[in-house]
């Protein structure tokens, strides 16, 4: 059985568009609404998606990355029938003035 620890499923690595990092070689990780990093629920949880999907050897590891990491929040959402987020306004318009289903606030975080 997995180790199921608090804040777990909190972060994902985005595969989603529009999103341009600031850094060049940027792994992005992204959650729902606009989080606080100085939490140290939130802040274990991003250390242990790095060390989970290898971009970390250690939580210790983790940790120092998210010291160098870039955050930034804004908006996405689905377009009709298409999985991957899609960055928008408020108001659910992309760059290209589609109308995304449902905008909700995220968070990104450029390792």
């Amino acid at each position: 059985m997995k180790d199921k620890r608090p804040g777990e499923e909190l972060w994902l690595e985005w595969h989603g568009l529009n999103y341009y990092p600031e850094k060049e070689d940027a792994i992005v990780y992204y959650t729902f609404g606009d989080i606080d990093l100085d939490n140290e629920i939130v802040r274990r949880a991003l250390a242990s998606s790095l060390q989970r999907d290898g971009v970390a050897d250690s939580l210790g590891d983790g940790f120092k990355y998210i010291e160098k990491a870039i955050m930034s929040s804004g908006w996405a959402g689905t377009l009709e029938e298409e999985h991957d987020y899609i960055v928008c306004n408020e108001e659910g318009e992309t760059e290209y003035g589609d109308i995304v289903d449902t905008a909700v606030e995220i968070t990104w975080i450029e390792i």
